[in-house]
């Protein structure tokens, strides 16, 4: 069964952080993979601290973390209300496990002549 997925993301310029002159390859990679679960119907939020911060205070685990931790700790991912993952972005195989679907390119079944 698919779990809740939440991403605290630090403060980006944008929702996703990719935007600018010079785009990080793991925050697309992130955007690309979030966007295609998302489409299928995985339920995944991101939360960005420059355009929500709000939304950090408001959640228990991450305000308390970041009270410790400070902004470094970021990003924070949330499985069901769970931590999941600090410091880095979930892997492909995470968001995979996580919402039980494939991440993998669907291909075109071979057909038998």
């Amino acid at each position: 069964m698919s779990k809740t997925i939440e991403i605290f993301d630090p403060a980006m310029c944008c929702s996703t952080g990719v935007c600018g002159p010079s785009v990080d390859p793991e925050l697309l990679r992130v955007a690309t993979v979030v966007s295609s679960l998302t489409r299928r119907g995985a339920l995944i939020k991101r939360h960005n601290l420059a355009s929500e911060p709000q939304d950090f205070v408001a959640n228990a685990i991450i305000a308390a973390i970041l009270e410790k931790e400070g902004a470094d700790a970021l990003p924070i991912t949330l499985t069901d209300g769970i931590t999941a993952k600090r410091g880095a972005y979930p892997t492909n195989d995470e968001f995979s496990l996580w919402t039980g679907m494939s991440l993998e390119p669907e291909t075109p079944e071979s057909e038998e002549t």
